[in-house]
């Protein structure tokens, strides 16, 4: 439905359009031809009007023609039976002394989408080909590469192929360029256009007279050449030398790649060359634009994996703005850790220092971990400050600083003593599950140390059936069997305690399973139990000392300037493998890199693999509670969408408090719409939760029945059809409801 106009619009239009005193007087004639185009554009059908518009065309005005030619190529694929009868006006056009009205002409008559064509516009296009004009040339030569799209199947014509390799050395560049784009797209079939000597020194000869982005094309298709002899490589280096310098960006970057696969059996000059763009990189960093600033920022993070010191007395041009967005801060932070030394750690960690109370929780915890990677060359100076922020008693950040000190103690060993002495009272304030797992690894390995370990254990241990995350639950049987085994005396009853409920009364398998096997492990007894669980506390040879090592320039050089620095090598790959991507991107947002793996985890996950097919983590993993969706655009995609999934849960729903299984919910990532109240029945619940790339939408229904315990139903529907997505939800679904159920 058009926004503005109707059908008397259209009639008007024609009336006006076919009245001899409009015809008349050229710039009425062609506002109204302007209207037309107005009326096209708000959506209004006037495809009524083409032989109007046809005959309208027959104008030396050169404004009207691409007004009547702008609706031509509109409504061609629509009226094929009248668009023939504006070919022979086009043809006439391609013939026109006017080289703006022949360029305009056959550009428009390329861009006809109807079938037949090709036979009416090889002619005038080969005829282009040849023109004196440097404009119609343009035209032509993309004319070939969309001739060649609209008949894909057909057979490459040679004789097409070679002009436009002839043309390679006309006189205008943009011509020139052109000849390469739609050879490209024409034997793309066959590895694309082929770049010889004479073609790759002309074009090197050439390249000053092109614009920046042609530029750009041009060294990318240069990269296939190869120099046969030393003096041509470095009569090749000596041309491209002037563009590192280049006031544009991305042409810096196009040549620097270009001279480090030139170079690549020259590490000597790469060199040289990374250090002589550092300029303009630099440059880059602070541009404007926010995304050619997260452009070069990561550019610049492949720089330093071989020469960290080239930046170093720079480093203040990687402290983050405050009106920077996210991604960009945390870039900069990654860049910060590579350049800290002797003369700069002090600015540096007080930077960082500044953004571990900034507003977003995940750029305060990214501040707390670059804190932490620092702390593994400078110690004291790092744990005096992650130990300054546990005073301030905030949720995020004595989670992310717990996780830190469970990394530094595991890499720099001599920080026990500190981390114990810093880590007391800190169970309070931590709720989520991951700071929860790093203080109870930090209570089980270094709980000889720790006065207080058996007390926050036995806290711990007396809210297990409150605990939802089964990871928790796994580190805390872990914990307290390592504790037991330094500290016996205070830890027996607890123990006992923790292993009879999660073997009797715990329903999640693998949390069984592991019960059973630390059981079984210390009937065999003390000294068999050790030889499991008394494995490393730390792990020295991974520590940074001096900093890492550097890297040959060789091994980064093939992805510079592509989207894989910006991406991360794990994500490029996922992005390029195929359509199973979305599901592995949405799996790299939660996934946690396992650490501190010792034998019982092998055998436990074992068992929990065996028994389940895939682990409870995983699939909790797999959900994610944004974006968030408003009521309106729930109701409405519940009404059109079917129910994909319906099954009973095998149990009623928990008579806890509203609060409560909302904040359950959310725990695991599920977002709750809208509930009955109280003991309504029949009580419904909405929830909703993204899993997979996938829209997952969910009703809970316990029916009227005579004794109101009647089995929760779950109805499920999703906007695409994905059973792996469905079957994750269920399973954090069924254990959340089923938790709060056996609370209650």
């Amino acid at each position: 439905m058009p926004y503005f106009g109707s059908d008397e619009t259209v009639k008007e239009l024609k009336r006006a359009l076919s009245n001899p005193n409009v015809q008349s007087d050229r710039l009425r004639y062609r506002n109204y031809v302007l209207r037309v185009i107005r009326s096209m554009t708000q959506g209004l059908d006037v495809s009524s009007l083409f032989m109007d518009m046809v005959k309208a065309s027959a104008t030396v005005d050169i404004v009207q023609k691409k007004l009547v030619y702008l609706y031509m190529c509109n409504y061609a694929s629509h009226k094929p039976d009248l668009a023939l009868l504006a070919i022979n006006t086009l043809r006439k056009d391609c013939a026109d002394p006017n080289p703006m009205i022949r360029g305009l002409a056959l550009r428009n008559m390329c861009n006809f989408r109807m079938p037949g064509i090709t036979e009416y516009i090889q002619q005038p296009i080969l005829t282009g080909l040849r023109d004196k004009a440097s404009y119609v040339r343009r035209v032509a030569v993309l004319g070939c590469a969309k001739m060649h799209g609209l008949q894909p199947g057909t057979e490459i014509d040679a004789s097409v192929v070679n002009e436009l390799y002839a043309l390679l050395r006309d006189p205008d560049p943009v011509v020139m360029v052109n000849c390469l784009r739609a050879l490209e797209e024409i034997l793309k079939d066959e590895g694309g256009v082929v770049i010889n000597k004479p073609i790759a020194h002309h074009l090197l000869n050439r390249l000053k007279d092109v614009d920046s982005w042609a530029q750009c094309e041009v060294l990318t298709f240069l990269l296939r050449y190869h120099p046969r002899s030393d003096n041509e490589l470095f009569d090749i280096l000596s041309l491209l030398d002037d563009f590192l310098h280049s006031s544009h960006a991305h042409v810096t970057a196009a040549t620097l790649r270009l001279f480090l696969q030139l170079a690549a059996a020259l590490p000597a000059v790469q060199a040289d060359a990374v250090l002589r763009v550092r300029g303009p990189l630099l440059a880059t960093c602070g541009a404007q634009s926010r995304e050619l600033r997260f452009a070069g920022l990561c550019h610049v993070q492949q720089i330093l994996r071989s020469q960290p010191e080239q930046y170093g007395a720079h480093y203040k041009r990687f402290f983050c703005g405050y009106s920077e967005p996210s991604y960009i801060k945390f870039r900069k932070m990654e860049i910060l850790v590579e350049l800290v030394n002797d003369e700069n750690v002090a600015l540096v960690l007080e930077e960082l220092r500044s953004y571990c109370t900034d507003v977003s929780p995940e750029l305060a915890q990214a501040a707390i971990t670059a804190i932490g990677r620092i702390g593994r060359t400078y110690s004291e100076p790092c744990l005096d400050i992650l130990t300054g922020l546990l005073a301030l008693k905030q949720e995020h950040i004595t989670s992310a600083v717990v996780q830190t000190f469970r990394d530094l103690v595991w890499l720099c060993p001599q920080n026990v003593p500190a981390v114990c002495h810093a880590l007391d009272g800190s169970e309070e304030t931590i709720q989520d599950s991951e700071g929860k797992q790093a203080l109870l690894w930090l209570l089980g390995v270094h709980g000889a140390e720790i006065s207080s370990a058996p007390y926050v254990l036995e806290i711990y241990i007396d809210g297990l059936k409150a605990e939802l995350s089964p990871t928790v639950k796994l580190e805390l049987l872990t914990a307290t069997v390592r504790l037991f085994l330094s500290r016996p005396a205070e830890t027996q009853d607890m123990l006992g305690r923790l292993l009879h409920y999660c073997i009797a009364e715990e329903s999640n398998m693998c949390v069984r399973d592991r019960a059973l096997l630390y059981y079984r492990l210390l009937q065999c007894g003390v000294q068999e139990t050790k030889k499991v669980l008394a494995g490393p506390k730390s792990d020295p040879s991974m520590a940074v000392l001096t900093g890492r090592l550097q890297e040959p320039i060789g091994q980064w050089a093939s992805i510079f300037n592509t989207l894989e620095p910006l991406c991360g090598a794990e994500s490029w790959q996922v992005t390029a493998s195929g359509p199973e991507s979305d599901i592995l991107a949405q799996r790299t947002e939660g996934d946690a890199i396992p650490v501190h793996r010792t034998e019982e985890d092998v055998l436990a996950g074992t068992a929990e693999e065996g028994l389940s097919g895939v682990s409870h983590t995983d699939e909790e993993l797999m959900l994610s509670a944004g974006p968030h969706l408003s009521h309106e655009a729930f109701e409405r995609l519940w009404l059109e969408l079917g129910v994909s999934h319906c099954e009973a849960l095998g149990f009623p729903r928990p008579h806890s408090a509203p609060e409560t299984l909302q904040a359950a919910l959310q725990l695991v990532k599920i977002q709750t719409l809208a509930f009955s109240r109280g003991e309504t029945l029949p009580w419904k619940a909405y929830v909703y939760t993204h899993s997979c790339g996938t829209l997952i939408l969910a009703e809970l229904l316990q029916k009227d029945s005579e004794d109101s315990e009647g089995s929760l139903v779950v109805s499920v529907k999703q906007q695409s059809e994905r059973e792996q997505a469905v079957q994750g939800f269920l399973t954090v679904l069924r254990r959340a409801l089923h938790s709060l159920s056996m609370e209650n």
